[in-house]
């Protein structure tokens, strides 16, 4: 059965006119790409010069694209949503940390998650990212092959203890946990461990999923190298798919170091990639989980068809759909509407320290063609719905 994505009573239902109103003034001003500059700048200059913005922040942008300041805030969104069939996944997303005690906090809230996971249906996955655990710089030189000083050899061995500690928690209590994608130049190393944690946990069933962005043109090699692994040493594979989020900042820093970017070279290209991604790993389920997160509709319809071509149920526990928060509330909700697995990502922490999350959200929604005027007509042609009746 295939959703209509044109539905937006189904999708809007649960915001408020207000709300609604919300939605449509904040992505008219991610349209605008000068604004959402000025605005980056603007909002990092008052952050850093403690200005009292936090109010303003969260009554607009936070409110939108965040659950809350902590787990407790996101519990009524986390249970309205489900109450339509959408799944939640806490993303704690304070980034940019690099001292132990904050690692530490990290790997605390990722512990209390998975006990929210184990206890609410609503929440089927717990997530974190690779320097949520560890120094950026640090997964970076191992990435390169540099030889570590005896300080970061015992600084890498305790990353590698908080994702043990993490993933075993996530397979004794039976729940999946997905592990976020960086910028290149340090994922080597964030893959190898994720491998290891892959290895060690997922025996039986996908406990651990590591992340694949499909804008790289190395990430279809490397999921068959993946494949290859698993079969050989019997263990399972967890993949969550996505297009990628740091696709500027990959560009540039290739051309600034004269090396040949990563990137693909268009956005069909990507597409193309992603597609692939998805086609291969649902021609090996009996190995590979997928956790398909896009917002791109197209792949949506790709990944159903190739679910009906193979006569599996909507339900398939081994398939799941994922969009972001304040994002493609028309592809989430249709989908959950039908009986889909979806989930939404749901991102929280203190409204300073999820700061950097929001400006990448804007700048990407900024970047990516299409997208924000997607979201723009359906917001309008659910207005003018309201409207009428």
């Amino acid at each position: 059965m295939r959703p209509n994505f044109e539905n937006t009573a189904i999708a809007f239902e649960l915001k408020t006119d207000s709300e609604l109103e919300r939605a449509y003034f904040l992505f008219k001003l991610i349209a605008n790409e000068p604004l959402v500059k000025i605005g980056t700048a603007v909002t990092n200059f008052a952050i850093k010069a403690h200005l009292p913005i936090e109010g303003l922040i969260r009554a607009t942008v936070f409110d939108h694209f965040c659950g809350g300041v902590n787990e407790e805030d996101c519990l009524p969104i986390i249970d309205k949503m489900y109450e339509k069939g959408v799944c939640s996944i806490l993303d704690y997303s304070v980034e940019g940390k690099e001292v132990d005690n904050q690692f530490d906090t990290a790997i605390s809230k990722t512990l209390e998650i998975l006990d929210f996971v184990k206890e609410k249906d609503a929440i089927p996955f717990a997530v974190f990212k690779p320097t949520g655990f560890g120094r950026f710089q640090l997964y970076q030189k191992i990435s390169e092959g540099s030889n570590l000083t005896q300080d970061e050899m015992a600084e890498w061995q305790r990353v590698v203890n908080r994702y043990d500690q993490v993933c075993k928690k996530a397979h004794d209590l039976g729940v999946s946990l997905l592990i976020d994608a960086e910028e290149s130049w340090m994922q080597d190393a964030a893959d190898d461990v994720a491998l290891q944690m892959m290895r060690k946990y997922n025996k039986k069933t996908a406990v651990v999923y590591n992340t694949l962005q499909m804008y790289r043109w190395d990430r279809m090699d490397y999921l068959k190298k993946l494949l290859q692994i698993a079969e050989q040493e019997d263990f399972k594979i967890g993949v969550k798919v996505v297009r990628g989020a740091y696709m500027e900042k990959e560009n540039d820093r290739a051309q600034e170091q004269g090396y040949k970017s990563p990137i693909c070279e268009s956005k069909k290209a990507t597409d193309d990639n992603f597609n692939a991604a998805i086609t291969y790993i649902m021609d090996n389920l009996d190995v590979i989980s997928i956790y398909a997160g896009t917002h791109n509709e197209e792949s949506c319809h790709h990944l159903i068809a190739l679910m009906e071509s193979k006569k599996l149920k909507i339900s398939n526990p081994n398939i799941w759909f994922g969009q972001l928060y304040g994002m493609s509330d028309h592809i989430t909700f249709n989908l959950a509407d039908i009986g889909y697995n979806v989930t939404k990502y749901l991102p929280y922490g203190p409204v300073r320290d999820v700061m950097p999350y929001l400006i990448r959200r804007a700048e990407e929604n900024t970047s990516v063609a299409g997208q924000t005027s997607r979201e723009l007509a359906l917001l309008q042609k659910e207005k003018r719905r309201r409207e009428k009746s």
